[in-house]
Formats: structure tokens, sequence, C-alpha cells
């Protein structure tokens, strides 16, 4: 464990996102009242910030060291199970891998189940995700269950009794589209992307009717030539140039605002795309590898942040959007806050786009630093692959300095709490044709150890000073999501399978159990009763290793696959 120099951070507050509902554009009446009630975790990320903080703090940071085992359940399913549970008055909801197999509901206090739900997923999904057949949770408004699906598709199930009320087709899961994130509810719309950046598709976000399903929008993530920013793309390659929305949105309901990340152009040769090499000039690719501010109204892109142009290492824009208020510089900030796949830890004014401050979270070496003036990386050429000109020892790896894993913000401490990775990797590019639902990438990307003897570290992050106040090092990467609460605690599990309660301002691992096969998804915690559980899904992830050679080969060897949820509460 390593500590840095902790930062003045009085004066930090969690935006106001509930009481937004009065002051700006109501959002959804049903989620804001549960959101509301800190007993509840009713949406993905506990809050339309995507803050996963919760202020209950019957467990705390004197208690603990005696957390047991008050239920488990099997999710029937086995490989990386990667769900966040939501929990609505006293039931649980939580959905499994492989479509999602089964979505659940269960007595939140006792495990019990009340209903089931087993879609018909076709056998030959799969083939058509590119990175495991996981699914990471259901959404819920107005009495309902909202899931999306490896096939493509949204359902919506009636919350009180599992049965389907409406299906449609988002995208057509055989060009390599599949749905494995929560949808975002906003009013009466559901928003949904999907994935595929690997295999060449072109991304979009939708909205549909919270009713009946019927679509109300669509936006197209990377332009046509005809439309604003298409030029940004070398003849017609923006017809499979990848951007897809597959992880989840954030909203403020103030300025009445969805925020979105987007994946990796298609495919990886950037000569397909662009020049090849740093001197892209225009050829950008928007609105790839960015950040979107959308009118969930209309699905009018408002601004953007692309924070890596022209992206030559599959460094996906997708990762969550935090939004909090911050002071800085004896001002309040509206603040949108996020840990880059390409190592760069972005502070933007989430009503503007401004960039405030962008500086490295984990060892990066692509680019010397993030301009918040030019809005581009100053690179190091020699880092930057292309035709001809192959590079080696880049870091981060393609799989970031975080992936999909979500981090968690405290108002309390300040401190944003990043599962991170240090793992980088050589980069050489080929010709590649695309082909309708196979791989499009033309990139070879052998994987080696970051520096520093680690692959994965528990970062807690200071970010108005934009610097490490403590971490906990990892031998392995792709460790899983965190929880942070009012008791003074952040939880998050490993590769291993162990799950820890950490004191968040110090570091120091308080409690920590082994459950038995690998853990990427964040944690939840919620009250029933008077009494406080934390639940968490563990099953490690399965396909993922794949892409990271010898190091892939000790993630898999970590910990067997599984599939259950495990919560804990203080006796």
């Amino acid at each position: 464990m390593t500590f840095g120099t902790k930062g003045f951070l009085a004066g930090i507050s969690m935006v106001a996102m509930l009481a937004a509902g009065t002051s700006g554009v109501r959002a959804n009446d049903s989620l804001i009242k549960a959101q509301s009630d800190s007993n509840q975790w009713a949406v993905a990320g506990h809050d339309y910030g995507n803050t996963r903080y919760s202020p209950l703090k019957q467990i705390n940071t004197e208690n603990a060291g005696k957390l047991t085992l008050a239920y488990s359940f099997s999710l029937a399913s086995l490989r990386s199970n990667e769900s966040s549970p939501i929990v609505v008055g006293n039931t649980l909801y939580v959905s499994s891998s492989w479509g999602p197999k089964y979505v659940y509901a269960l007595d939140a206090a006792t495990g019990a189940r009340k209903w089931t739900w087993e879609p018909e997923i076709p056998d030959d999904v799969l083939q058509y995700a590119c990175c495991d057949v996981n699914n990471r949770g259901v959404s819920y408004a107005d009495g309902k269950i909202f899931v999306g699906r490896l096939d493509g598709k949204l359902t919506a199930l009636d919350a009180a009794t599992g049965k389907a009320l409406w299906t449609t087709k988002v995208v057509d899961y055989k060009q390599g589209s599949v749905i494995t994130s929560p949808p975002l509810v906003v009013r009466d719309k559901v928003i949904t992307g999907f994935g595929g950046g690997e295999y060449g598709v072109r991304g979009s976000l939708q909205a549909f009717d919270i009713n009946s399903g019927k679509q109300l929008w669509q936006t197209f993530t990377v332009p046509s030539p005809d439309e604003p920013g298409g030029d940004t793309w070398k003849g017609d390659s923006a017809q499979h140039g990848g951007g897809a929305a597959w992880l989840v949105g954030s909203y403020d309901p103030k300025s009445d605002t969805v925020y979105w990340g987007t994946s990796n152009p298609g495919p990886w040769n950037t000569g397909v795309r662009s020049t090849g090499d740093g001197n892209f000039g225009k050829l950008t690719n928007l609105y790839t590898a960015s950040t979107l501010a959308l009118d969930p109204n209309t699905g009018k892109i408002k601004w953007h942040i692309q924070t890596t142009p022209a992206d030559a290492w599959d460094y996906d824009g997708v990762n969550e959007a935090v939004l909090a208020d911050l002071k800085i510089g004896g001002s309040t900030v509206p603040a949108l806050m996020k840990a880059d796949r390409n190592g760069y830890f972005f502070v933007a004014n989430r009503e503007t786009g401004k960039v405030l401050s962008a500086e490295k979270y984990v060892f990066s070496n692509w680019a010397k630093k993030w301009d918040v003036n030019t809005m581009r990386a100053v690179e190091d050429p020699d880092k930057r692959p292309g035709p001809g000109h192959p590079a080696k020892d880049i870091c981060p790896n393609l799989i970031g300095g975080k992936n999909w894993q979500p981090m968690s913000f405290n108002p309390q401490t300040g401190l944003v709490y990043i599962p991170s990775n240090n793992v980088c990797m050589d980069w050489s590019v080929s010709d590649v044709a695309y082909k309708r639902g196979v791989f499009y990438l033309g990139a070879e990307f052998p994987t080696k150890e970051g520096p520093g003897g680690f692959l994965g570290e528990l970062v807690a992050w200071d970010p108005i000073a934009q610097k490490k106040v403590w971490s906990i090092k990892e031998d392995l990467p792709f460790n899983g999501g965190t929880l942070t609460t009012g008791g003074g605690l952040v939880f998050a599990g490993n590769i291993h399978g162990d799950f820890r309660a950490i004191d968040a301002k110090s570091g120091k691992v308080l409690w920590s159990k082994n459950l038995g096969s690998g853990i990427g998804a964040g944690p939840v915690t919620y009250s029933v009763d008077g009494k406080q559980y934390v639940a968490i899904v563990v099953g490690r992830t399965a396909a993922l290793p794949a892409f990271l050679g010898e190091v892939g080969k000790k993630m898999t060897a970590a910990a067997p696959e599984g599939g259950s949820l495990f919560v804990f509460s203080v006796q």
C-alpha cells in the first residue's frame, strides 16, 4: 500500500441530482422518489450522477470487521457475471450472464425468490459478443424493469410479477452488436446503446417509449459524410466506424443533459480511416473515443469531448461519467469526472464541456500530456503505431488505465476510488477488410506487464489536486468496481475473488472474504427494516484474458468461473 499527500478537500459536495427535479427539468417521478430514499439502490450507479455513493452508515469503519454472510444466491449461469443489483423497496433485482440467461427478483433481506424471468436468447450470441456474454444489470422506472439483451433487444418487465410487457429490437446482433449494460431512463424515455466497435458497426444511441417500446429517436455516434463531423473520416470509412456506446449513461436534471461515452473507432488500423500517423489533422474520427452531451428529448448532441482523437490504441471512451459539484479555485463547479482508458483523469464543466484538467492517474507514455487548451494530447510519435510503423512498450494496454469496472466518488473524503490497470503492449497494424459479423481489427497487440511489479491498483484519487492519495496494489489487472459509503468505507473485489471493506480515508483493509470466483462487478448497499446490507455478484471474466497473452493466462488461473450473489450485514 502506498500513500500520497492528501489535498484540502473541504467544500466538495455531491451534485444535488435529486433535488434538481425542483430547480430544473423533472426527470422521472418514480426514479426521483426511489433515488431520494437512501435505503434503496434504484439506479445502476446509485444515482443519475453515477457516484456509487450511499450515505448509509450502519456499517462503518468501527464494525466492518464484523461483517458476516446474510445470504447467497446462485445465478445458475457461469462466465463473466458482472451485474450490479438494483434495490427498490424491499426487492432486489439481479441479472445473470449469457443473455441474461435469467433476471431474478429476490426479497432483499432474505434472498427468497419472488420471480424469475428467462428470455429466449439465441445460441449463437457468443460469436457476436466481443468481450464475453456479460450483462451488467437492469434498470427500473414506473413499476417496470428494463433489460438490455445480447440479441440486440430491449425488454420491459412488470417489476411486481416479472411478466414481459414489451420487447423491441434495438439492433441486429448478427452484425456484432450486443447490449450488455443497463439502459438509462429519463422521463418517458428508455435510452440505450450497444456494443460492436471491434466488429465495424456504426454506433448509435436510441430512445424508446417507456410504455410501448416504440423508438422515439436515434442518434448515430459516427456522422455520415453529409453531417457535421463527417469530414473527420477518410473516404467512406465512417460506415464501419465503431463509436459504440456500450456502457452506462449519466444524467443531470438541472441542465437536462444525458452524458455517454463512445468506443474506439473501427478498424484498429488507423490507415484505413485516418492518415495512419500523428499528423491526422481533421481526420480525428468523430465522435469516437469521446464523451457526448445530449438532449434527452431529441438525442441532439450538445457538445463533445474527444479524449483520444484518431485513436490508434483501442482506447475506448466509454467509461462512465461521474457527476458532482466540486469546489475548484474558490468556486463551485458543476463537474464531470472520467477516468479514461487512455490513462488520463478528466475533470470538465458538465454544463459547457470545457475541460478543466486532465492528468495521468496511471503510468501512461503514449502522450507526454493532454493539453486542455488545444483539446488534444501531446503525443509521443514513437508510441503511435501505423502502417510501416510498429510501436513498442505502449502504456496503458488496450484494456486501459481503467476498463468498464465502475469507480465511485465519496463527497465526505472528496476522493474517487478507481479500479485501475497497469499493463502495457506492443502494437503493429496489418491490412484488413470488413466482413459483417466478424472482428474488424487489422492489428497485433502483444501484452507486456507494466512497471513496478504490479498489474492492478485500487487508486484513491483527489480529482481537484489531480493526485493519488493512497492505493492498494494488485498482482493482476481487471479487478472489481467500487462502492463508497457514509460509513467511511470503500468496498471492492479483485480477480482472485477477495471482497474487501476498506477505510475510505486511509486505504486500510478492515475486512476481507474470498468468495470463490473472480469479481468484476461493482458492489451495492441498501437497507431493509433498519438493517444495512452490502451485495456483490461474483463470476470471473472468461473471454477478456484471451486478449492478454501470458497475463491473461494468470487471470484465468486466479480463480474458477462462478455465478453467485453474496449479501453481507453486521449481525
